[in-house]
């Protein structure tokens, strides 16, 4: 029997729980054999929770154990070797974990990358880039493949080649959300799914804030692109900083709502990211030097394709603004804008808004 998979599935004994259990008993096995009369003997237990404990030794757990591997799901407790370290080290470690996939593996320079579910083109575009360039110099990228910054990120590992990981607020074989059935498949592909909380969980708001402190867990930095002043990425930068990790903030603009978030960490001391390549620096990866790339680019273009290009940023600009810079009339300016789209060096988010595209 997998006296870890018995504990963790106990009902009415949960993380807290546990950690307090065990920090008396020492192992699952330990405790699955201990007699009512020593139970009662462990500071801090519920009544209840005796209950509990007496009446799981009743049920048969070996039988849905074994299923977990039918559903290409293995399962990992904090009582074997190869349970995350970064993990173990923080304050309420999850005791075990669901896996689809593998591990993130040890030793990696890991960053998390979190930020709004409803998120602009600029932080799209700019998270895309962060995600692609860390993995094109070997770090892993984890996120909790939401909707918005989340999805974006594990999407720009994936095109620089590298391995993401997504931790779930449900069971890892729950898609959510739905549509990211693709993202889903694909960071299989390319790294694993994790969860504290057992198949078929479903997705229920109050089970998120504590999936993001794994998500900071398991990385060496955590970076926030986009956030409202309250929101579930600013939970997970300060489960990051209790646990004695970098944060770095991307920052954004003033009285927007999404940019409050990151800039209110950064006159918290979070570190800022203006330059991504200068961010790779600093976390002690190398690479392409971002403005090689760029000056490259421009060497493939014609001059008045040059110039257009080069007035565009991941900031989405306005046609208006881009006749008024350039000087072109409009037929002009509309032929060299969509030849840049044709050629994929600029996208429109938004009619008639432009923004260079991230390679």
């Amino acid at each position: 029997m997998n006296y870890a998979y018995w504990l963790s599935n106990i009902p009415g004994v949960g993380i807290r729980s546990r950690n307090r259990i065990l920090a008396t008993v020492g192992l699952a096995e330990e405790l699955y054999h201990m007699p009512e009369r020593q139970l009662r003997l462990i500071p801090g237990i519920e009544e209840k929770q005796i209950g509990a404990i007496l009446k799981s030794k009743k049920k048969d757990y070996e039988t849905s154990f074994y299923r977990l591997a039918e559903q290409g799901i293995f399962f990992v407790s904090r009582e074997e070797e190869n349970f995350p370290e970064k993990l173990r080290q923080i304050p309420d470690a999850p005791y075990s974990l669901y896996v689809k996939g593998k591990l993130p593996p040890p030793g990696r320079k890991t960053v998390a990358i979190v930020g709004a579910r409803h998120c602009s083109a600029y932080g799209q575009a700019v998270t895309e880039k962060i995600g692609k360039r860390l993995a094109e110099c070997g770090a892993v990228v984890v996120s909790g493949m939401a909707q918005g910054i989340d999805g974006e990120s594990h999407w720009g590992a994936i095109k620089g080649g590298g391995e993401t990981y997504a931790v779930l607020g449900c069971g890892v074989d729950v898609c959510y959300p739905g549509f990211h059935a693709k993202l889903y498949d694909t960071i299989l592909q390319k790294g694993g799914i994790l969860s504290e909380y057992p198949p078929q969980t479903r997705p229920l708001a109050g089970l998120f804030p504590a999936r993001n402190r794994i998500i900071s867990g398991l990385s060496d930095v955590v970076v926030v692109v986009e956030a409202k002043v309250k929101s579930g990425s600013l939970i997970t930068a300060d489960y990051a900083l209790e646990q004695g990790k970098d944060v770095y903030a991307v920052p954004g603009r003033l009285y927007d709502s999404l940019s409050e978030g990151c800039n209110s960490l950064i006159r918290q001391g979070a570190g800022i990211i203006s330059n991504v390549e200068e961010f790779l620096k600093e976390l002690e990866l190398c690479g392409l030097e971002g403005d090689e790339q760029e000056n490259f680019k421009k060497l493939l273009l014609a001059k008045d394709e040059s110039m257009v290009y080069s007035c565009l940023s991941l900031r989405p600009k306005g046609i208006e603004e881009l006749l008024e810079e350039t000087g072109f009339p409009m037929p002009q300016l509309s032929a060299i804008l969509t030849e840049l789209i044709q050629k994929e060096y600029i996208t429109e988010p938004v009619k008639n808004y432009f923004i260079k595209k991230i390679s």
